[in-house]
């Protein structure tokens, strides 16, 4: 959707996932721990990725953020590949940049993440 922030989707959603008996972890990465966000001033949003506890395959991804519209295809092509947390920490992200908030949901999802406290 073409709001402010934008919102998009791909995949997957919680619900749809629990009602098709589909075990997923759900893990969100906030905006506010995106250098390239507060260089422009929009830290508002976040993103989320649902993927398959056992084998880390992407279920589907939600991002709230400026540019979420162009960034979902990412995430997007992940769910047609059958890709990987570990595929989306291992692909080049420039920094600082918004597409870096993917790579940021993997290595969060993954239990690697860099830029928020592990609680």
């Amino acid at each position: 959707m073409f709001t402010d922030p934008e919102v998009s989707w791909t995949g997957l959603t919680e619900r749809e996932a629990a009602a098709q008996g589909i075990p997923v972890r759900v893990t969100r990465f906030p905006l506010t721990a995106l250098g390239r966000a507060w260089t422009v001033g929009e830290a508002e949003g976040f993103s989320k990725v649902l993927h398959d506890p056992e084998t880390g395959r992407v279920l589907g991804q939600a991002v709230v953020s400026p540019l979420a519209s162009e960034l979902i295809a990412e995430g997007t092509l992940a769910l047609e590949m059958g890709a990987t947390l570990e595929d989306l920490a291992a692909t080049i992200h420039p920094h600082p940049t918004f597409s870096e908030l993917t790579l940021e949901v993997a290595e969060a999802a993954g239990g690697l993440p860099v830029h928020v406290h592990r609680s």
